[in-house]
């Protein structure tokens, strides 16, 4: 697959000190951190940091532009694979819990920077208004196919979906990740499409 031109690839150091800040970040909490702490994770001088980033805010701000990019090609991905919206949503939370799951460092920063307030705070609205987006999309084939009611609000529909993935992920970090969290996944898609009345 060609690369789009004048887009460069980012060095391996500058990947480095994102991995490791991250490391650092769900280990200290991110006001406990320091830079000297996130240069000596990542084997570099704490100028080095600098010259890649203009503080710690900085860090976790481009830290979630970069995971972003990564995460949500492969959660389109995971979409595009179904054709109808039932599966859809149940491909995308799926592989919302395997990249967290894969990756317990950003789902524990993650989960902690989306209760706070940094200058971080703009990519994390983004990552959250993409999502909603990706979810919108499909509860609305949903409603032209006739698997979702067509009665219901989008924008309450998609932020209840939203929350509960919120809360399932937030359990599974808070219990020190001590089961797997993707077996989650279809029974909480379940509950969506037929929520919790008992049927005649």
């Amino acid at each position: 697959m060609t690369k789009p031109k004048g887009k460069k690839e980012k060095p391996d150091k500058y990947i480095r000190i994102l991995e490791a800040a991250i490391k650092v970040f769900a280990e200290q909490g991110f006001f406990n951190s320091t830079v000297a702490q996130i240069a000596k994770e990542a084997g570099v001088a704490d100028g080095t940091i600098y010259l890649y980033f203009k503080s710690k805010d900085d860090i976790l701000a481009q830290f979630f532009s970069y995971k972003t990019k990564l995460i949500f090609d492969r959660f389109i991905e995971e979409v595009n694979k179904a054709e109808n919206a039932g599966d859809k949503l149940r491909n995308l939370i799926r592989r919302h819990f395997e990249e967290f799951q894969n990756d317990p460092d950003t789902a524990v920063v993650f989960q902690t920077e989306r209760h706070q307030f940094h200058t971080s705070d703009i990519k994390m609205k983004d990552m959250i208004k993409m999502y909603l987006n990706i979810i919108a999309d499909i509860i609305e084939q949903g409603q032209e196919e006739g698997s979702v009611r067509k009665d219901l609000y989008v924008g309450l529909v998609k932020r209840y979906i939203m929350g509960a993935v919120d809360e399932v992920i937030n359990t599974w970090v808070n219990s020190g990740r001590q089961y797997d969290l993707v077996s989650m996944a279809d029974p909480l898609v379940d509950l969506y499409l037929k929520g919790i009345g008992a049927n005649d």
